[in-house]
């Protein structure tokens, strides 16, 4: 419904034009948050996180026990009220050792794909935006990268590297620059070409003001989505070095450094590998439903219903 402004009903013009442009306003941050928060997906996501992210982060007041403190008289206890989650084989405190240990697997992972998401980008949008020469070797270097597994090609650079958390760091990211680089490349050419692109062009707008006035807002969202599936992806991989002894070495805690010392045991003392699994997995789907939430409220093209 439009409304004219040329005789204005009751009022003033200004207060209509007052009117008006609150009504069209974008919605404010907050409000953003609350119509979010409304995807069931994406608020038990939020739900899961926040207590995993929680509970390590106050690691220091909720554990009671030194992650590396041994006993010899208190190895393969059972879950209690003392030992939460029990004892490892040599005693020392699995709910010290899971809290903390989260702290490296998750520090980890936000680590990759702050690493491999800002270079993926940037490479994405040089390729897309500049095109030629230097977009056609970037892909093609992209495409190379693409045609190695992933886990392999971490497992590969890894190996190389050698033994380590910023090592394995450093592994895992170099396979998230193609998945950003592919994703944004294909973005950036089709917001390139749009209409009023073509005329801030004509209009002499410059390359670092397109970028930052059209092309970045419009391929935020795909770059948002893509964060959040990823950091669930980026705690397995540097779970699975640590788990094949490639990433956090003994006897630093990480979660899958504790799996790895709890294989050994599973018939006698279950609770070393069930009950950081646990953790693991949960951080990991809490981590996919957010990414979901956040597709179907950032995708336009979906429906709401």
């Amino acid at each position: 419904m439009s409304i004219d402004l040329s005789r204005p009903a009751s009022g003033d013009v200004a207060t209509r034009l007052r009117f008006v442009e609150a009504f069209d306003a974008p919605p404010t941050f907050g409000l953003r948050v609350r119509r979010a928060l409304r995807h069931r997906s994406l608020r038990t996501g939020v739900i899961l996180v926040t207590v995993i992210v929680g509970l390590v982060l106050l690691a220091p007041l909720i554990a009671s026990f030194n992650p590396d403190q041994t006993s010899t008289f208190s190895t393969f206890l059972k879950p209690s009220w003392t030992h939460p989650f029990g004892t490892d084989s040599f005693g020392r405190d699995l709910w010290s050792r899971v809290l903390y240990g989260g702290r490296y697997t998750i520090g980890a992972s936000v680590l990759i794909v702050a690493i491999g998401g800002t270079i993926g980008t940037a490479l994405g949008l040089i390729a897309g935006y500049f095109g030629g020469a230097i977009g056609f070797a970037i892909m093609r270097v992209v495409d190379l990268l693409l045609a190695f597994p992933g886990i392999l090609m971490a497992l590969a650079v890894a190996a190389i590297l050698g033994p380590g958390l910023f090592n394995g760091v450093i592994a895992v990211a170099i396979i998230l620059v193609p998945a950003y680089a592919r994703i944004v490349e294909g973005a950036t050419v089709e917001v390139r070409h749009l209409p009023y692109v073509d005329a801030a062009v004509t209009l002499g707008a410059s390359s670092w003001y397109l970028l930052r006035r059209h092309i970045i807002p419009n391929v935020r969202s795909g770059i948002i989505v893509l964060t959040s599936s990823w950091l669930g992806i980026a705690a397995l991989w540097i779970a699975a070095l640590g788990f094949l002894g490639l990433g956090v070495q003994p006897p630093t805690p990480e979660w899958g450094a504790i799996l790895n010392d709890g294989q050994a045991y599973m018939t006698i003392a279950w609770w070393m590998t069930v009950l950081p699994g646990v953790f693991l997995a949960l951080f990991v789907v809490g981590v996919n439903l957010i990414g979901d939430g956040l597709r179907d409220e950032l995708d336009a093209t979906l429906s709401r219903t």
